[in-house]
């Protein structure tokens, strides 16, 4: 944050990454902003967790009840602030913000301050009654703070599913609603949370299968799904792994993600090809007929200085992948080809969350 000599910040623009916080709660606080362009999460560190409280978009204000603190304590932030999409935003100092309130009528900031007293005192009352949001495992163990657990995530795809089945309007490429429609399921009939809807949203849009674009008035309102088969498969699947003890519940890690990306990328100039001497009989139904050689994916990820080897695929033994081993010189996998590729989205979607829940838990990575 830019700053002058005395330590007081300038007013000027900034750009924030997904993710990347503005202030955190406690912060002494010496300017407000307001957001230009994106969506920006307001949250308050409770207990093992957060509790949620808002989202804010282009054209609102963030950061300015600090400068109404009369309590003698100096100005702090009352929650913490981030970023959920790529964010503009105008910072503007309280040195400059206090010049133009002098400016003022005297009445009109009288007007001002009783708003702002009885507003702060609203939103203690609401913190006070709100619940620690902390996560339970499917199995009842506690596991600590889950930004985004798997029923919620299920509601919200089935949610917006449903919402894009029924008044998706059909374009040549995608289904188009506007934001209007699917915040009224949501919030109004289904009460999800805005951020964690705003959260899923982002994260199909980085996946490439949702385009956020801006209606007439220049608002991100225009919602495009471009594969709406992908939402249906992620929500069985989530629906499907809810009812499994945990030792039996995919789990993909990053390396074998990204292993299985470049053996879908480079298929068909790399063919798989059949197990000699497979004998298939009733009593026997081998699991995985094809083997996958390997060494070409492993030789380009060794080109580029990536640490990668056979082993990383041990997350997938026994779901699409089968044994290991070497054949003429190169490392080969059995492996249920097709499988591999149907569940691939589901594992890029799994992940995704997985890394937006570390993001946002305590002592997590952008915090």
């Amino acid at each position: 944050m830019a700053t002058t000599s005395a330590g007081q910040s300038k007013s000027g623009l900034k750009n924030l990454k997904p993710g990347e916080i503005l202030f955190n709660d406690g912060e002494t606080a010496d300017s407000l902003f307001i957001i230009q362009k994106g969506q920006v999460r307001l949250f308050k560190p409770k207990g093992k967790g957060f509790v949620e409280l808002a989202v804010l978009r282009a054209g609102e204000v963030i950061g300015e009840m600090a400068y109404f603190d009369e309590d003698g304590s100096g100005k702090k932030r009352s929650c913490s602030a981030s970023a959920i999409t790529p964010v503009e935003i105008i910072e503007i100092s309280f040195a400059a913000f206090g010049k133009t309130m002098q400016s003022l009528n005297p009445w009109f900031k009288t007007i001002i301050n009783t708003l702002v007293t009885r507003l702060r005192k609203t939103n203690t009352r609401i913190r006070e009654l709100e619940d620690n949001q902390t996560s339970v495992s499917y199995g009842g163990k506690h596991s600590g703070y889950e930004f985004m657990k798997p029923i919620e995530v299920m509601r919200i795809l089935g949610t917006v599913f449903l919402v894009f089945k029924a008044h998706g309007e059909v374009t040549s490429q995608a289904l188009a609603i506007n934001r209007k429609v699917l915040t009224l399921y949501t919030q109004e009939m289904y009460q999800i949370m805005e951020v964690k809807l705003e959260s899923i949203l982002t994260l199909l849009t980085h996946l490439g299968w949702l385009e956020i674009r801006d209606d007439a008035e220049g608002l991100p309102n225009q919602l495009l799904l471009k594969n709406l088969e992908v939402i249906r498969q992620i929500f069985i699947f989530y629906n499907t792994e809810r009812h499994l003890p945990e030792e039996k519940k995919m789990r993909i890690g990053e390396k074998c993600e990204m292993l299985i990306a470049k053996m879908l990328e480079i298929a068909s100039a790399n063919p798989l090809m059949d197990i000699p001497n497979l004998k298939i009989t009733e009593e026997n139904v081998p699991k995985f007929t094809k083997y996958y050689n390997l060494s070409p994916v492993l030789d380009e990820f060794k080109a580029k200085n990536i640490v990668m080897n056979a082993n990383h695929l041990e997350d997938g033994k026994n779901v699409f992948f089968g044994e290991i081993f070497m054949k003429d010189g190169a490392v080969m996998v059995e492996i249920d080809f097709g499988k591999m590729q149907k569940l691939y989205p589901i594992i890029r979607f799994m992940n995704a969350i997985k890394k937006s829940n570390a993001e946002k838990a305590p002592g997590g990575a952008l915090d």
